[in-house]
């Protein structure tokens, strides 16, 4: 339908950049060189394995050494430890074969 009908006024049209696939609401990702991450350490032996672990992971890291305040490297554990979603095996359908592997049909035996 056209909105002739129903609308008064002038239409409006559509920004010519987001119709061809230009991002303008991008965010920009942790452990880059445009958003390091900041970590506190208190060492400067600790700060090297800090280092070393960034380097592994690839991630960039504007490191703080300060012996009197507590440790923070909560942004990098984040990063490098990511959750693992949890997956469950599908359950068999009543008339596909069981899969304690007696031979019957699951609805028969474990169903």
């Amino acid at each position: 339908m056209s909105d002739k009908f129903f609308f008064k006024g002038k239409k409006e049209k559509k920004p010519k950049h987001s119709s061809y696939g230009f991002n303008t609401k991008r965010a920009v990702k942790m452990g880059t060189e445009e958003l390091p991450l900041q970590v506190l350490v208190n060492s400067e032996a600790r700060a090297e394995e800090i280092q070393a672990l960034a380097k592994e992971h690839d991630l960039v890291v504007a490191m703080t050494i300060d012996a009197e305040k507590a440790e923070n490297i909560t942004e990098l554990d984040v990063l490098i430890n990511k959750p693992v979603t949890t997956r469950f095996d599908k359950k068999p359908a009543r008339n596909e074969p069981c899969v304690c592997g007696s031979g019957k049909k699951y609805k028969k035996c474990c169903g």
